[in-house]
């Protein structure tokens, strides 16, 4: 199978390329290479490489300086992935588009699942909501696959950052009142494998098992990095960000293994492995 990866320099991207082209040829482009928010050029570009498949990866995701440039949130989150699910129809091929738990707003008091009613707290959070519903616009063939708190061995992300932070600093003070689920993109790349055997279109939540704050998550990579510091816990409202985050966003994944998929390892488990390779 052909598979064209858009983003594919980023940190869930590079992963699934890696993951995908012992089996499958990969078109894996980055941003300075296919650029979504141009629609004329994806629609060329989708027809010049003739996939079978799109794996849309590509995303604006610094969440607070989504808030300073909503144009180009939007620009990349929610018209890129038009452009993108539009080129996919017209080809007709499907597409597996990836999306975020910040399409929630931490209100409901129990884990998400998919049929539950967004309502975004920021403007990533919207941009990416607008994004899933252009590809439902655009195409029936599609899997819209919501995830949240990934690290990789690929990119920036929480993990490396506190254990950089820590080396550097020696104590910590780490949000205590935002609930998620770590997840580990190399666990996640199988997954969406597996999703696409074995189950139908639609939106699912994909993420490894366990739910715990960021201080609880910082405690566990230090504790398995050896790393010893002073890790002081606070509320959200003592760390201010200019984009507000969803307090309690865990994504149930009841739907993911109904259709026949493996649930995904518990958070530490994939951190050790992780952390194994870094």
């Amino acid at each position: 199978m052909k598979i064209l990866i858009t983003g594919a320099r980023g940190m869930l991207g590079t992963d699934l390329a890696s993951h995908l082209q012992t089996n499958h040829t990969c078109a894996a482009l980055g941003r300075n290479e296919f650029d979504v928010t141009d629609r004329d050029g994806t629609l060329r570009v989708v027809r010049d490489v003739k996939p079978d498949i799109i794996i849309h990866t590509a995303s604006y995701n610094a969440v607070d300086d989504c808030e300073a440039n909503p144009a180009r949130a939007f620009g990349v989150n929610a018209e890129g992935s038009r452009n993108i699910a539009e080129a996919a129809a017209d080809l007709g091929i499907p597409i597996i588009s990836f999306s975020t738990d910040y399409v929630f707003d931490g209100e409901k008091g129990a884990p998400y699942i998919e049929t539950d009613t967004p309502n975004p707290l920021s403007v990533y959070g919207r941009s990416k909501l607008a994004g899933e519903n252009y590809v439902r616009a655009a195409t029936d063939k599609h899997f819209i696959v919501r995830v949240q708190w990934l690290f990789g061995v690929n990119g920036k992300n929480f993990v490396t950052t506190i254990i950089k932070a820590a080396r550097e600093r020696g104590s910590l003070t780490v949000v205590d009142d935002q609930w998620g689920c770590p997840t580990y993109t190399r666990d996640l790349c199988g997954a969406v494998s597996d999703l696409t055997e074995r189950g139908g279109y639609g939106t699912y939540h994909i993420s490894n098992s366990g739910v715990v704050t960021w201080y609880g998550f910082t405690r566990e990579i230090l504790r398995q990095a050896g790393i010893n510091a002073d890790i002081a816990p606070c509320t959200t409202d003592g760390y201010p960000r200019p984009a507000k985050r969803p307090r309690f966003s865990p994504l149930d994944n009841a739907k993911f293994a109904v259709v026949g998929c493996t649930p995904l390892r518990p958070y530490e488990e994939a951190l050790s492995d992780y952390l194994s390779h870094i």
